[in-house]
């Protein structure tokens, strides 16, 4: 089993190989879209860098499900996440943190949720 340092170092290179950013910039805090300018189809090709890096399958809605955010979900009102949509979040995404989207549940809040950390999370689940 890799310890998280080994698998932040292997996240960090796949990071800075898909963004083309420094490997200093990509500390475990840094928001993959607001500090490392990652963009949505960035997230495809972080996705098979890392399947290929750790050796599993990944698919982008297990890492995040599109289902708990979509207007019919129930999850969201008013811009809002819901008790509920926290709590769901949990179950489907334990690699996030729910506890801080719980501070401020504002549904573009959930963009600053996807840290470095959270990616190093989910594959130490995924392992």
């Amino acid at each position: 089993m890799l310890s998280d340092a080994e698998i932040f170092e292997k996240v960090q290179l796949v990071l800075v190989d898909a963004l083309g950013v420094d490997d200093d910039e990509v500390t475990l805090g840094a928001t993959l879209e607001g500090d490392l300018g990652a963009e949505s189809i960035d997230f495809l090709d972080i996705f098979f860098r890392l399947e290929k890096a750790f050796t599993v399958k990944i698919s982008r809605s297990e890492f995040l499900p599109d289902a708990l955010f979509s207007p019919d979900s129930g999850f969201i009102k008013d811009g809002l996440v819901t008790p509920e949509g926290i709590a769901e979040l949990k179950k489907a995404a334990p690699h996030f943190d729910a506890d801080k989207l719980a501070k401020n549940p504002k549904i573009e809040t959930i963009k600053d949720l996807t840290t470095v950390q959270t990616l190093v999370n989910f594959v130490r689940n995924k392992l």
